[in-house]
């Protein structure tokens, strides 16, 4: 089904009887394709023009491709071969060429007699294989190929095959050439007349944007490079605008569910924590924080997005929100992704807090609440008193995991929900935890904040999380100090592994703290065979594939390494997440007390943990890690006044994407404009989420970094055409479109933001 497109009849019809079984099925296993319209949907991904040949110089390796070339010459081979007809095989080698690159075809046994009639020196034709490499040079093995006769004068062409001088290069798999797809969508062209058009007429016309059928023919059968502007022109808009308005439906359908206002007392508990703060907020956190307390005044539910660089202060923002809810008779619950950062949370808040977070305590302020952890490892009696001070509104603030969301865990008034790290919860989890808000029978929605740890580019905030209003904290607090960022090349410079160890024993003599970060644990049962310790082995894997088929280096094995060897002598602990979890804690603690000088850990350390002594960070095969998870890992050290230092190791070659890609962390701090790069490596997987299930993406022309213009233009008409009408009836083509793009999967992913 389309997501984007309303279909009539015709267009929903399935392929098999349109061409064929065999074509059909090809078409639904490959590339996803079950109807007329899916068909018509499937745009070529680029244009060979009649006279020019493929530059053949940058053809990627391992990939299928098409290229247009000419053939320069053909020779057909006889050897010795035990299984051809009387002992002689037959191999017939074409070089084709570009004018100046030349790329070399094979064809084997029976398979030759047709190309050797059809290749002859001078003949142009497309050609379509998989690049690889033989005796280092770049060949196709067994191409499909397509011969292209004189041009749009020759008798033989026939107008329905290449009638333009603009050939279409499609999506294609080894199973269906490009040409065989070009020639299907020929067959259903036609029925692109009956496409119904999602955008409102006055929106195209105002914004000089040709019809659906219109934009469909001119992609699909451009005469000119001016046809294939104006038909991607179109297409951008209905994907950019049918999303936008399921977004703003989201927003207006939220506008509408009762909320209590939540307004703190002048002289309450948020007062009290901001008298004994010793250090003034930032600008951006005063801005943001009124923001915040602008929607917790509203009757509607507050639907904010906090977003923000790396040690920005976002928690301090969420805190101050969640005192005020405390302060208007209300109960706060933030929602963490692992126990780790729950914990952590729950023990920078209470000291934050200090004898505010005390009510009932011998010692506990005036205005005190009572702050709880709950996590699914907790004992059961810590557990039940932690449910009874929920229930009963003892506890204004709790910090949990996945344990808040279950069915026994009751809340006396739930006014505001924090969700750190969002896209580690799927919808469920945080609609079950707002779910929680009912009071008495009463229906009632608390207020949502989301933090997300790194910066998102603008587009994609809006995309992705176009359902929440957004707020930006983009200034580090004061006394944040600068952190230097190396890649360390393991494997061509062994000597630079040895330093980045000297260098870490030089923080330890300072009195200060370093991580190390390994991506696996490493236990019995996936110890990494071989060499390939911190400091053993570096130089002797200098291939990329080598470096690429070692395991990834493991918490367990480094940490040994490293006490006995580099850093001997120094206090040295491990952290994971399958560590019990009274040990994980009790290793924090220690680390944070400054009782252990490095902790080797996985990716658990990744967000909120705060340790302003840790001035020092070493990532091992920082290759594996991306680009938002690196400086994600980074923003733990250069948190308090000394400066903080971070390097990269690796053992990918100089000329690798995976060096490039550590070069653009090591060259910046800044968290959006690595967000940036970091979607760009990915490519746009699929904004709607559906990349996760390997399924097709709906963004097909829609590119999220690069159309921010058409995005932003369409959020805001999407806006108006459903403020203007909320159930879209005037607009019946919208709303069949909304229907198709709003499968389940998708809606769920919208839902979460």
């Amino acid at each position: 089904m389309d997501l984007v497109h309303a279909p009539r009849e015709s267009l929903r019809q399935p392929l098999k009887p349109v061409l064929g079984p065999a074509t059909a099925k090809v078409m639904a296993e490959h590339l996803g394709l079950h109807t007329v319209g899916d068909l018509l949907h499937h745009y070529p991904r680029r244009y060979e023009e009649r006279g020019q040949l493929t530059h053949l110089a940058d053809l990627p390796m391992d990939e299928h491709v098409t290229v247009v070339a000419q053939v320069a010459d053909a020779r057909l081979h006889s050897f010795a071969s035990s299984r051809a007809p009387r002992g002689k095989g037959q191999r017939l080698e074409v070089t084709i060429t570009d004018g100046s690159g030349r790329l070399q075809l094979v064809f084997f046994g029976a398979g030759v007699h047709k190309p050797h009639k059809d290749l002859l020196p001078g003949t142009r034709a497309m050609f379509a294989g998989k690049v690889s490499v033989f005796n280092r040079r770049l060949q196709l093995a067994h191409p499909a190929y397509e011969l292209l006769k004189g041009g749009a004068d020759d008798p033989e062409e026939t107008v329905e095959s290449w009638a333009g001088a603009l050939i279409p290069m499609y999506p294609a798999t080894a199973k269906l050439e490009s040409w065989k797809i070009a020639k299907a969508v020929q067959t259903v062209l036609p029925t692109a007349q009956e496409a119904l058009d999602p955008l409102p007429e006055s929106l195209r016309d105002g914004r000089g944007l040709v019809t659906l059928p219109e934009a469909l023919l001119r992609i699909h059968r451009p005469h000119t490079k001016a046809d294939i502007e104006d038909a991607r022109a179109r297409l951008k808009w209905d994907e950019a605008f049918v999303l936008q308005v399921a977004l703003a439906r989201r927003r207006h359908a939220e506008a509408q569910l009762p909320a209590v206002a939540r307004r703190p007392r002048p002289d309450g508990l948020l007062a009290a924590f901001d008298d004994r703060l010793p250090f003034t907020l930032t600008e951006g956190q005063q801005k943001v924080s009124r923001e915040i307390f602008d929607d917790l005044a509203a009757e509607h539910p507050m639907h904010r997005l906090l977003q923000g660089e790396v040690g920005s202060g976002k928690t301090m923002v969420a805190l101050r929100a969640m005192l005020a809810v405390v302060d208007a008779g209300g109960q706060a619950a933030m929602l963490a992704p692992t126990e780790v950062l729950a914990q952590q949370h729950h023990r920078s808040i209470t000291e934050m807090m200090g004898e505010l977070a005390e009510q009932g305590l011998l010692g506990g302020a005036e205005h005190a609440t009572k702050v709880v952890l709950l996590t699914g490892s907790m004992g059961a009696a810590a557990r039940r008193q932690a449910l009874l001070d929920l229930a009963t509104g003892e506890a204004g603030v709790v910090i949990g995991t996945h344990a808040l969301i279950e069915d026994k865990v009751r809340f006396h008034d739930l006014g505001l929900v924090v969700v750190d790290e969002q896209h580690r919860f799927g919808v469920e989890q945080r609609d079950a935890l707002r779910g929680k808000g009912d009071r008495l029978g009463e229906k009632r929605t608390p207020h949502l904040l989301v933090m997300t740890a790194t910066p998102i580019p603008r587009t994609v905030a809006m995309t992705v999380f176009g359902d929440l209003e957004t707020s930006v904290l983009d200034q580090l607090p004061a006394g944040r100090s600068p952190i230097a960022s190396h890649v360390v090349p393991a494997a061509d410079k062994p000597h630079f592994l040895s330093r980045a160890w000297e260098r870490v024993r030089e923080e330890a003599a300072k009195g200060h703290q370093a991580y190390v970060v390994c991506p696996r644990i490493g236990d019995s049962l996936d110890k990494p065979d071989g060499p390939g310790g911190p400091n053993k082995g570096a130089g002797k894997q200098s291939a990329q594939d080598e470096a690429e088929k070692r395991p990834p280096l493991a918490v367990v094995d480094v940490a040994d390494q490293l006490a006995q060897g580099p850093l001997q002598g120094l206090r040295v602990e491990v952290l994971h997440g399958r560590m019990p979890p009274d040990d994980k804690d009790a290793v924090m603690r220690r680390f944070a007390a400054g009782e252990t000088d490095v902790l080797v850990a996985t990716t658990v350390i990744e967000v909120g943990v705060n340790v302003p002594n840790a001035t020092a960070m070493v990532i091992m095969d920082a290759d594996r890690f991306g680009v938002s998870q690196l400086h994600q890992l980074r923003g733990r050290v250069g948190r308090g006044s000394a400066p903080g230092l971070c390097l990269l190791v690796t053992e990918m070659p100089e000329a690798s994407a995976a060096r490039q890609r550590l070069n653009a962390v090591a060259a910046t701090l800044d968290g959006f404009e690595l967000s940036r790069i970091d979607l760009e490596q990915r490519r746009e997987g699929d904004v709607l989420g559906q990349a996760q299930s390997g399924a097709r993406s709906s963004l097909r022309v829609l590119a999220v970094i690069d159309d921010e213009e058409v995005i932003a233009e369409a959020r805001e008409e999407a806006a108006a055409v459903v403020a203007a009408d909320p159930g879209l009836e005037g607009l019946p083509a919208l709303r069949t479109a909304l229907d198709a793009l709003l499968d389940e999967e998708r809606e769920q992913f919208l839902d979460k933001g």
